[in-house]
């Protein structure tokens, strides 16, 4: 499911502004939906000095993760949660319920090809991604009953 895509919200390297970068892109959402990057966030809480934040923000955030997703990956054990894995397996359902976006950490690539990354930040996916993935769910799937 696409949107148009957010803004990374992070820290800038020396000559950047926010008018250089681009909105987010590339593969960081991917590592997000099998338990690392802002998921596992919590138990590296220094990468906030890289992309912006407290240490309470990245505890923060893996925490929130495991009220939007159905399980826990224990191959990405979290030491500052007493070992427990990472949350693992975004459900749409418990996205849109909550109203929490899954968060991503990412670089801040320029918005001129080639000079490449800017900055690092934080980012949520477009809500919107995951209404048109509930609706295409209820197309294919609709009230679980069909072909009985």
């Amino acid at each position: 499911m696409t949107a148009p895509a957010n803004f990374v919200e992070g820290l800038l390297f020396p000559g950047y502004g926010p008018e250089d970068a681009n909105p987010d892109l590339g593969d960081s959402a991917i590592t997000e939906t099998m338990g690392i990057g802002g998921f596992a966030m919590g138990a590296s809480p220094a990468i906030t000095q890289f992309v912006g934040g407290t240490v309470s923000d990245a505890i923060n955030y893996t925490r929130s993760m495991y009220s939007i997703t159905t399980a826990e990956n224990n191959n990405y054990s979290l030491p500052p949660l007493d070992f427990k894995g990472t949350a693992t397996g975004i459900d749409i359902l418990k996205v849109l319920e909550t109203g929490i976006i899954p968060v991503i950490n990412t670089g801040i690539a320029h918005k001129v090809p080639g000079i490449g990354q800017i900055g690092a930040g934080i980012v949520h996916p477009p809500r919107e991604c995951f209404v048109k993935a509930l609706e295409a769910f209820g197309e294919r799937y609709g009230d679980g009953n069909k072909g009985e």
